[in-house]
C-alpha cells in the first residue's frame, strides 16, 4: 500500500481483529490505503459461540485515528462502503454479517455516513439509529410503531467518523438526519461503550455471548423488534 500501484485488500473473521490490531494500528499510522473487511460481525456467528463473537471490537476499531470504519446494513450499504474505501486516503475496514439480510437502504447513508432509512411527516416523537444487521431491525421497528400512531424514524449510521466529518461540515443538514433534541434509541449487536453520544437509551451487549442458533442468541440477548419497540415507547413515556 505504501509503495503504490496496488489496492492491498484482505478479509477474515471479525473476532480475528484481535490478531489484527498491530497491522490495522500501524496502517492508520502510516495512512497506508489499504481495505481490511470482516465478516461474522456480531453474535449472530451462532454455534461457535462466545470465542467466536466478537462484542468490543467495533469500539476498539472506531478508537484508532485516522481510520474510517464503516458497517454496512444491507448490499446496497456494502457496495457504496467499497466504494468509500476506495476513494479514502488511508485504510479502511469494512466489517459484514454471517447472516443474510433484506435490503433496505439506497446505500446513501454512507457517504454522509448517516442517513433516514425510514422517515415521517414532520418532526419525529423518536428516532431509532442502527448500525449493520440491525438497520433492518430499527426500520421495522419504526413502521410498527408507526401504525400504532408513532412518528419514528429510523436512521442507519454505518460510519461514526464519516458523520462526525459531515456534522462538523454540514451541521444543519446532519441534525435533520440525527437530531439531537429527539429522543432516540440506538441499536447495535455489541458493546453500547460510545453509543451515549448518539443515543437516550443504548441497546446492545454488554456481555460475552453465548452458543445457539445466531438467531436465537440475538433474540436471548434482546437485540429484537420488540426490544426496540419497548425502548422507544419507554422514552415517548417519559417526554
Amino acid at each position: 500500500a505504501l509503495h503504490g500501484g496496488v489496492y492491498p485488500a484482505g478479509g477474515t473473521f471479525f473476532v480475528f481483529f484481535d490478531y489484527m490490531k498491530p497491522p490495522i494500528r500501524l496502517a492508520a499510522l502510516s495512512k497506508a490505503k489499504c481495505l481490511f473487511v470482516f465478516s461474522h460481525d456480531s453474535v449472530g456467528v451462532g454455534e461457535d459461540g462466545p470465542t467466536h463473537q466478537p462484542i468490543e471490537h467495533l469500539a476498539a476499531l472506531r478508537a484508532i485515528p485516522d481510520l474510517q470504519v464503516i458497517r454496512p446494513g444491507d448490499a446496497n450499504e456494502t457496495a457504496q462502503a467499497i466504494r468509500a474505501a476506495y476513494e479514502f486516503e488511508g485504510p479502511t475496514v469494512v466489517v459484514l454479517s454471517r447472516q443474510n439480510l433484506p435490503v433496505v437502504t439506497d446505500g446513501s447513508a454512507v457517504a454522509a455516513g448517516a442517513g433516514i432509512v425510514h422517515a415521517v411527516d414532520g418532526a419525529p416523537d423518536a428516532v431509532i439509529v442502527a448500525t449493520g444487521s440491525e438497520v433492518h431491525l430499527a426500520v421495522a421497528a419504526a413502521q410498527e410503531l408507526g401504525l400504532a400512531g408513532h412518528k419514528v424514524q429510523a436512521v442507519s449510521l454505518p460510519s461514526w467518523d464519516r458523520f462526525r466529518a459531515y456534522r462538523q461540515a454540514n451541521p444543519d443538514l446532519a441534525e435533520r438526519i440525527l437530531p439531537r433534541n429527539v429522543p432516540t434509541v440506538s441499536v447495535e449487536a455489541g458493546t453500547t461503550f460510545g453509543w451515549e453520544r448518539f443515543a437516550d437509551v443504548c441497546i446492545g451487549i454488554d456481555r460475552f455471548g453465548a452458543s445457539s442458533q445466531g438467531s436465537e442468541v440475538l433474540d436471548r440477548l434482546g437485540i429484537t423488534i420488540a426490544s426496540i419497540k419497548n425502548s422507544v415507547l419507554g422514552l415517548i413515556a417519559r417526554r
